[in-house]
């Protein structure tokens, strides 16, 4: 088996997070649910689901206990990462470093690190181009922090 089918996040307002992945990613709703006992949504593209969020938790992430580390979206390439950067400082979204980093010094993948409503981390990154950027610290991988 070597195809993911979708991520689900537990999330502590729906609708905050809906509206925030679908402006970083344009993702569609592929399905929803607005019962107050059990809120979700699954957004993706093209009839595929993507991303389920889960508003079944309070506070924010934390990234000391078991479970996600952080979830990393593939683009195409440098300038796509580089498009959606400016748009999630318009945003004001907290980055986890200064703008594009490579994943290691030397490497040719590089992305841009984030957070979302929660404080769920998000990658950004592209296969090509990351060699022309720093890593963030010496010996750094991907998963960085």
């Amino acid at each position: 088996m070597s195809n993911f089918g979708h991520i689900g996040l537990n999330v502590s307002d729906v609708s905050r997070s809906q509206q925030f992945y679908q402006q970083v990613f344009g993702f569609d709703v592929i399905k929803e649910s607005t019962d107050a006992n059990q809120r979700f949504v699954l957004l993706g593209e093209d009839g595929k689901a993507v991303v389920t969020l889960w508003q079944q938790s309070t506070g924010t992430f934390k990234k000391d206990t078991p479970g996600l580390h952080h979830l990393a979206f593939w683009v195409d390439d440098i300038d796509a990462v580089e498009h959606l950067e400016q748009r999630l400082r318009d945003m004001k979204v907290n980055f986890l470093y200064d703008g594009v980093v490579a994943h290691s010094e030397g490497a040719k993948s590089g992305g841009i690190f984030f957070e979302d409503p929660d404080g769920i981390r998000l990658e950004i990154f592209s296969p090509d181009s990351g060699e022309h950027h720093e890593a963030p610290e010496s010996g750094a991988a991907c998963g960085l922090f």
